[in-house]
């Protein structure tokens, strides 16, 4: 028998075993960060939507109404700064991940009454 004594036979199976959970999790934080900025942007979108009904009068469950199309789960508040008025839409991130609450404001000018 032409045996060796140290076969290297199944060491790339052994480094792909160990290496594979950490390109899993990599690969999981690089999509859950990919989702959380996509719903930044429409919640972005969803409060630039909101200032603009709120500065033409829009009622408030109007506004709230359309941040939420925009992001279910989200809330919105209005406020006023002069004559801009502000709306702040927030939402959970809605990931099991530790990155706190999303949050975005956006303000239009005001009717003049």
């Amino acid at each position: 028998m032409n045996r060796r004594r140290w076969d290297d036979r199944g060491s790339a199976s052994a480094e792909l075993a160990v290496a594979l959970p950490a390109v899993v999790v990599v690969c999981a934080l690089l999509l859950g960060a990919l989702t959380a900025a996509s719903r930044q942007v429409r919640l972005e979108q969803g409060a630039a939507q909101g200032a603009r009904l709120a500065a033409r009068g829009e009622g408030d469950a109007r506004v709230q109404d359309a941040v939420s199309r925009a992001v279910t789960g989200a809330a919105a508040a209005i406020g006023s700064d002069g004559d801009l008025v502000c709306v702040t839409a927030t939402a959970p991130a809605g990931l099991p991940l530790p990155l706190g609450e999303l949050r975005a404001t956006a303000c239009a000018v005001g009717e003049a009454r």
